[in-house]
């Protein structure tokens, strides 16, 4: 026992240090000055820290605060649309039979098989169409849509661990759908939920191909569109310093929200991958 107690241990100490170091390393190089960063190690300067790196980035000419907002509306506003729309479909293919189900629901599995790279062009032509190139709103619709199929996958499987019986006496009591969902399945499928909106949050806050697409008012840009920007000084040098002052800043509310909802996060994964 004592053993299995310390083979745990450095275990979970080395798998803390895989993952704590680099982020650790990240905060401490931005405190430090870019010359400091891509010279040769000297003792003499490498523990120099300077706010000076956060500063650029906050009063430059990009404005990342309020491309830091940007990301924020986008990503809470994905996260909250993708939540909302794969609970709905989510109980409506765990509940409701009906003949094409079965092959809607494979065809939202295959669909999470099909990156959005593949298809980019034709989503750029169709949301151009619809006036909703250079919009945030559009931006929120296209990550929204492409992260809906996980999301309907971890909620229907999230409504299919739920006993029926439970909704039968909820029925029996007069109790609507809508208000059931809300009311009465929500604890049971909370996991479920948080894991989805997670995912899509942190989807829509990484993501930079799609915004670089859809986006070209600079007042309109994401935080990784941003970033690429502000990282480029003369003649083509790469300003490592606010790159990774400008990367601390958007893993933030990543770790935050990792953080606060990990036990929400681990069991919608689990039920999501063996339930239904």
């Amino acid at each position: 026992m004592r053993l299995k107690n310390t083979l745990y241990v450095v275990g979970g100490g080395g798998a803390f240090l895989v993952f704590a170091v680099p982020l650790l390393w990240a905060l401490f190089r931005s405190v430090q000055p870019n010359d400091v960063i891509v010279a040769a190690p000297d003792a003499s300067t490498f523990f120099h820290l300077t706010w000076d790196n956060f500063r650029t980035l906050i009063e430059g000419p990009g404005n990342l605060i309020r491309s830091v907002g940007n990301s924020l509306i986008v990503a809470l506003s994905t996260a909250v649309l993708t939540a909302v729309l794969a609970t709905l479909a989510g109980y409506g293919f765990a509940r409701f039979r009906f003949r094409s189900g079965p092959l809607l629901f494979a065809l939202v599995v295959v669909s999470m098989m099909i990156p959005f790279q593949a298809i980019l062009t034709p989503l750029y032509l169709e949301m151009n169409v619809l006036r909703l190139t250079d919009s945030l709103l559009g931006l929120v619709l296209f990550y929204t849509t492409v992260n809906l199929p996980f999301g309907v996958f971890v909620m229907r499987n999230s409504f299919a661990s739920v006993p029926v019986e439970l909704e039968d006496s909820a029925h029996v009591d007069g109790c609507g759908t809508l208000r059931m969902i809300g009311s009465v399945l929500r604890p049971l499928i909370t996991p479920g939920a948080a894991t989805v909106a997670l995912y899509a949050f942190l989807a829509a806050w990484t993501e930079f191909l799609g915004a670089l697409t859809f986006l070209t008012k600079d007042e309109l840009y994401t935080l990784p569109v941003a970033l690429v920007n502000v990282q480029a000084g003369a003649y083509g040098e790469v300003n490592f310093g606010s790159l990774v002052a400008g990367s601390v800043i958007a893993m933030i509310p990543c770790v935050v929200l990792y953080v606060a909802l990990q036990r929400f996060y681990v069991t919608g994964l689990a039920s999501g991958a063996v339930k239904g």
